[in-house]
């Protein structure tokens, strides 16, 4: 990697972490009312919409992880087109947490390092096996969103807006990595990452 590369990845790195994120896009469920929820329904949301704003740190990090080490030009800009829509849902989710009187998580910096490098892994695998990463991290992701639309107060339409375009989104970028030939990974790599994912959104609901 030249150095004009390297201070590219570590801006992005930086910026991603530290910097509030921007949508071109605008904010989903921003023209509803933002209606009263009481102490423990408004902790309970902070909660999801944190956990949901470290997965997408986490995006940020494997896609780029992915991208480095991408062999096709195709794939690493399907990757850099995916990360654009994981930066808007940054931003969604970091607004709604301030809306609600919230924090991001304090462990960001550890979840980005780690997904960092499960990126750089994945691609140093080849493309289809990265893709193949990308295409279960997305239904995982999916399956992870239903639960959170299952369980949002009925009443919180605005969160409910973000999660169900968040959703769309992610069942968007699994087609294309599936598209751009995705492999199937091994069983014991979908529960592996399963069990990795139930970690993270743990301590992250809390912290």
């Amino acid at each position: 990697m030249n150095l004009d590369r390297a201070i590219v990845e570590v801006d992005r790195a930086l910026r991603t972490l530290w910097a509030s994120a921007h949508s071109v896009r605008p904010l989903p469920g921003g023209d509803l009312p933002d209606v009263p929820l009481d102490r423990e329904q408004r902790r309970h949301v902070v909660g999801l919409m944190r956990v949901n704003h470290c997965g997408e740190i986490c995006a940020q990090a494997l896609y780029q992880g992915q991208a480095l080490t991408s062999r096709d030009l195709v794939v690493r800009e399907a990757l850099r087109g995916a990360a654009d829509e994981e930066t808007e849902h940054l931003a969604w989710t970091e607004q709604r947490i301030a809306e609600l009187g919230g924090h991001k998580s304090l462990l960001n910096p550890l979840w980005y390092g780690g997904s960092l490098g499960l990126g750089l892994l994945a691609g140093v695998l080849g493309d289809k096996w990265s893709l193949g990463f990308l295409a279960e991290t997305e239904r995982q992701v999916e399956a992870h969103l239903d639960g959170h639309l299952s369980c949002l107060p009925e009443e919180d339409a605005r969160s409910r807006a973000i999660v169900g375009q968040m959703r769309l989104d992610e069942i968007h970028h699994a087609e294309t990595a599936v598209a751009h030939g995705a492999a199937e990974l091994p069983a014991v790599c979908k529960l592996a990452m399963k069990g990795m994912a139930k970690l993270m959104t743990g301590l992250a609901y809390r912290v």
